[in-house]
């Protein structure tokens, strides 16, 4: 059976764009498991995953459960899962013989690598946040609009003049960093792990670039 899918939906009908729900669709992309996707609009993530008992991925500011996407359900199993790497996780011992994604246990590794990527970049959410906002169906700009412009509006959130030139040359810094590491494979395979495609390929830019 057909895991199920469940990933945002943007004006461009049955394109997934989410950095955050890629990570889940190349995933099982990669490993040739079969999935059908269910669109759900941002102000129905939460009243959905309370229905279907998807866990919450971490609190909010006050205290409340944060119910995010990706999630999946596996009727084969009847497991309900959210956050991309517990899903990868899941998969992984769940289809042991499809491609692995953590591959010679390197689980451990493959989450810091991600978390210090995402650190390097993070100054790239200032224009992510804006750029995602235009994609979005209506309910979900209202949502959007409502819920993640952290005191200012959309578009007082979206970087201008020296300010958009001095965080864009943070963001090239941090690729900076970045692109040095992969240097350390000493050019045997475009991978962090040289020649074997792995989770901090499907986590991070470009594949989950949108």
């Amino acid at each position: 059976m057909a895991i199920i899918f469940y990933d945002i939906p943007c004006t461009l009908p049955n394109n997934s764009w989410s950095p955050n729900t890629l990570k889940t669709r190349y995933t099982l992309n990669f490993k040739g498991i079969p999935y059908e996707t269910v669109w759900v609009e941002y102000p129905d993530i939460e009243p959905l995953c309370k229905k279907l008992g998807i866990p919450p991925t971490s609190k909010k500011e006050d205290g409340n459960e944060h119910y995010t996407l990706p999630a999946i359900h596996d009727p084969s199993t009847g497991a309900y899962l959210s956050d991309s790497i517990l899903i990868a996780e899941y998969l992984e011992k769940t289809y042991p013989d499809t491609p692995q994604v953590f591959p010679h246990h390197t689980i451990a590794l493959q989450a810091t690598f991600a978390e210090a990527f995402w650190d390097s970049i993070g100054i790239a959410r200032d224009f992510i946040i804006p750029a995602a906002y235009t994609r979005l169906n209506p309910r979900s700009q209202e949502y959007f609009r409502r819920t993640k412009s952290f005191g200012k509006s959309i578009e007082d959130r979206t970087p201008k003049g020296e300010d958009a030139i001095a965080k864009w040359e943070q963001f090239r810094g941090g690729l900076g960093r970045v692109d040095k590491w992969y240097a350390k494979s000493d050019g045997k395979g475009a991978f962090l792990m040289g020649e074997t495609l792995s989770w901090e390929t499907l986590s991070s830019p470009p594949s989950s670039s949108g």
